[in-house]
């Protein structure tokens, strides 16, 4: 067995067993509730806007090299939201970043509500990939970066248009829930991109919006398991062709899959809220290429935060101060070398700790240290990147 593996086997084992701990978790809301867990959402209102806002400041150096230090207003998102009837609601998030040099209309929905079992939507959706995807929200976070799994192999924030449905069914003490969808699915940028590899985040388009470029929607699906003492435990697929392997009804190339499945698991461990997510894709690359582009790739991550202070001030009755540990790593190209058998490189592991300070739920002050170790596509000495960044993240 090899080193991989063991660790992917250690990995799961640490998933699994976090999901069976005996305590209550500390977010009781289920993922494919994410979109509407948002404060500015009232009960009783026909319409309402809110939106959250995020900066950072960041000093990184490499073997030796930095950049100096800079500040960044990340992001600017404004959220606008309808109960147009009883059983009919509107959703949307429009997105800035770094000011206007990033627009994005990141979700634009309809939920028709059947039944609390059945729910139908349709719109500009955030594909049920993971935990992550349908709960990127700045505030949620006591890190300042994503984590990498869920921006390079899971390409969070992944937006597209399609439509399914959605529910959720009590057995017990546990809740099921299930999210499946159709949508307009990635490009062939996935592999014909400027980083000169596969790079799954690439495939997002804004010309994906308005029509599939292959007439071949992805699929995309996930269940899973909550209870008040197992926090829970989801499991996930998305997949499709990527490639632009039909022309005006005519098929002019083969046509390409790639798959992503995901695990992903949330819940406390005594006072420590404990979550992660691990995804392993799966993409046919053009004959002749797999080793150099890739046509596997995997990452995870593991976050621990622990409350160490609940400091009694004026107005802020609800104040705390945690400590945050993220250990991750993501593998671009999984595989070996045929001429030589050597595992070929191109990954990154990193270790992030870190403190915050939320004065309320919806607000976080965020001081992190990153490090990380990078090993490019031929296996040269490992480089090393460091560096510190402070933030925050607001609901408003």
């Amino acid at each position: 067995m090899t080193i991989r593996t063991r660790w992917a086997y250690a990995v799961i084992a640490v998933a699994l067993g976090s999901a069976e701990v005996s305590a209550q978790a500390t977010d009781s809301t289920l993922a494919q509730d994410g979109i509407y867990a948002r404060p500015f959402i009232g009960a009783v209102s026909m319409a309402s806007i809110g939106g959250y806002v995020e900066g950072n400041t960041n000093y990184f150096v490499e073997d030796g090299v930095g950049e100096g230090f800079s500040m960044e207003l990340r992001r600017f998102n404004i959220f606008l939201f309808s109960q147009i009837s009883q059983r009919v609601r509107f959703l949307s998030e429009l997105e800035f970043e770094h000011g206007t040099e990033e627009i994005a209309l990141e979700t634009a929905l309809v939920d028709l509500q059947v039944r609390p079992e059945l729910a139908i939507r349709a719109g500009i959706i955030l594909p049920p990939l993971g935990y992550f995807n349908q709960n990127h929200d700045s505030p949620r976070w006591d890190f300042v970066e994503r984590p990498l799994v869920s921006t390079d192999i899971i390409p969070s924030t992944l937006s597209e248009v399609g439509g399914g449905v959605y529910g959720r069914v009590g057995l017990g003490g546990l809740i099921l829930s299930y999210d499946a969808y159709l949508t307009n699915g990635l490009t062939d940028a996935v592999v014909g991109n400027e980083l000169g590899r596969t790079d799954i985040a690439s495939g997002k388009s804004e010309e994906i919006l308005a029509e599939d470029n292959n007439g071949s929607p992805a699929v995309s699906g996930r269940v899973a398991l909550r209870g008040s003492s197992l926090g829970e435990l989801g499991l996930s697929y998305y997949g499709g062709y990527y490639n632009a392997f039909r022309v005006e009804g005519t098929d002019v190339d083969e046509r390409r899959w790639l798959g992503i499945a995901a695990l992903d698991f949330g819940g406390s461990m005594g006072p420590a809220d404990v979550r992660g997510e691990f995804a392993y894709a799966s993409v046919d690359v053009p004959p002749g290429m797999a080793e150099l582009f890739g046509d596997a790739q995997w990452g995870g991550h593991v976050d621990v935060t622990l409350p160490v202070w609940r400091p009694r001030l004026p107005g802020y009755q609800d104040a705390v101060i945690a400590a945050s540990l993220r250990l991750e790593k993501v593998d671009y190209n999984v595989g070996t070398f045929t001429s030589t058998g050597d595992a070929i490189g191109d990954e990154v592991t990193a270790v992030v700790a870190g403190i915050s300070f939320r004065p309320s739920a919806g607000t976080v002050f965020r001081a992190n240290y990153r490090y990380h170790w990078i090993r490019d596509f031929v296996g040269n000495p490992t480089n090393r990147m460091a560096g510190f960044q402070l933030g925050f993240a607001t609901y408003f």
